[in-house]
């Protein structure tokens, strides 16, 4: 008999590279010895993509960073390269996360997630894959398959959409938020009615969103 049957158990490492922005909160008063910081990653839509990190500080919560020095998370901002997509570079992503948190006074019970159009379905499809690691998730402008729902029921969700988008229908967002609602998950998704592919700015000016994330943890 010329072959036979084997298996290989070999554990093999993986190098993984991912440019990022990265915002610590400044303020006046050190942290105390057991204060963390609640920490929101945020990944951005298709148009952001490439290896110029200023183009990341154009929207959403890199934007609001950029302004406020004193903005009271970390936020973690990595960059995808040119022409791929967020389920491509998960396990970068979670590296980078890890790192923060060893390196960082971040709050690993305090991870919050969001992202927008391209980052909003990067946003659903993350915690499919590393469950019990965000407090929240907000998604903006994205989607996921609906036949999902069952794994993203344990997690609160608060989903934005612009009614009159063009690049990704609201319907994106409803599908998974319904198929949530059938569950009874934590879900909720706010229309803007006259909005098109634009939800984010408006999304990430509402201080009620931040207040949302905090009143969440693991």
């Amino acid at each position: 008999m010329s072959q036979s049957g084997h298996r290989l158990v070999k554990e093999i490492t993986k190098t993984v590279t991912l440019d990022y922005l990265l915002h610590i909160p400044e303020r006046e008063e050190p942290l105390s010895n057991n204060e963390k910081w609640p920490v929101i990653m945020f990944l951005h839509g298709a148009g952001e993509r490439g290896n110029d990190l200023e183009k990341i500080k154009a929207h959403g919560v890199p934007l609001i960073a950029e302004q406020d020095k004193s903005f009271p998370f970390i936020v973690i901002s990595p960059q995808c390269p040119v022409d791929e997509f967020w389920g491509m570079h998960r396990e970068a992503v979670m590296a980078l996360l890890e790192h923060v948190l060893e390196t960082e006074a971040a709050d690993p019970q305090r991870v919050y997630l969001t992202g927008m159009s391209m980052g909003g379905y990067g946003a659903w499809d993350l915690p499919l894959f590393y469950p019990n690691t965000f407090a929240a998730l907000a998604p903006v402008c994205g989607g996921a398959d609906p036949s999902k729902a069952e794994e993203l029921r344990n997690i609160p969700v608060w989903a934005f959409h612009s009614a009159k988008d063009d690049i990704v229908y609201v319907s994106e967002s409803e599908k998974i938020v319904h198929a949530l609602e059938a569950l009874n998950a934590d879900v909720k998704l706010t229309i803007y009615p006259e909005g098109d592919h634009d939800a984010w700015t408006e999304t990430y000016d509402n201080p009620e969103l931040y207040k949302w994330f905090l009143s969440h943890t693991l």
